[in-house]
């Protein structure tokens, strides 16, 4: 079958080294977040860490912890992460799924507890209505079944429609998101004392993420791990 069909790059549709993956060209221009990276928002850090098993935070996390307990993100967002973020979002690339899950996993293996439950950041009825599925969801469900842990997608509910946070401040994200998600009485069982992975395609201000986070701790969650599959850096 590889002769018939040889493996393509999920981005360029260039020859590519094995199936779901990238073309050297791809893979060199991927930026891939490395370590050192912060402890509570992923982002990368300039420089290295004295001893890697130090743990570090970014300015803004060091003057303004959020409220979940840590953060990891697979990628910066621009560039070829940025394409493939929206190829998921927005045309159908399911095909991305099992790459992406691969590339976060490694980054939340050692996290991972027989408590774990992963959780994505819902979307409005009407939202998913119109996009047909949560991409957010499709991946949480995928890291899910590689980690052998529960999922559960409808553990958040976005009580109200809320516009794009594109090109919006920090301050008017977090205003627009106020009361817009809340837990899912149906699921607190599910949910309390657990060690929740909460899953989203992008992290920019985390005005989503700390409203998610504080609807789960709501829940009783005993953790909160956040992860993005990409962060928006400062000059992204």
């Amino acid at each position: 079958m590889d002769v018939l069909y040889p493996p393509a790059c999920i981005a360029c549709q260039d020859p590519a080294d094995q199936l779901n993956g990238l073309c050297p060209a791809c893979w060199g221009n991927a930026p891939f977040i490395q370590d050192p990276s912060c402890e509570a928002c992923g982002c990368q850090l300039v420089g290295e860490a004295d001893d890697p098993t130090d743990i570090l935070f970014c300015d803004e996390c060091m003057t303004d912890h959020p409220p979940w307990d840590r953060g990891r993100a697979v990628f910066r967002y621009h560039g070829v992460a940025r394409d493939l973020v929206l190829g998921l979002k927005h045309a159908d690339r399911h095909d991305l799924v099992a790459p992406f899950a691969g590339w976060a996993k490694s980054k939340i293996e050692h996290l991972v507890t027989p408590q774990t439950v992963f959780v994505p950041v819902p979307l409005h009825f009407w939202r998913l209505i119109k996009r047909r599925y949560n991409q957010s969801a499709v991946i949480a469900n995928e890291l899910a079944d590689q980690f052998g842990c529960p999922s559960i997608p409808d553990a958040l509910i976005r009580v109200r429609s809320t516009p794009s946070l594109d090109g919006r401040t920090r301050d008017e994200r977090f205003e627009t998101l106020q009361g817009a998600i809340a837990p899912n009485p149906k699921r607190s069982t599910q949910i309390k004392h657990k060690d929740v992975i909460l899953v989203d395609d992008v992290m920019t201000s985390g005005a989503t993420f700390t409203t998610c986070t504080l609807a789960l701790r709501a829940q009783g969650a005993a953790s909160v791990t956040v992860l993005a599959l990409a962060r928006v850096g400062k000059h992204d």
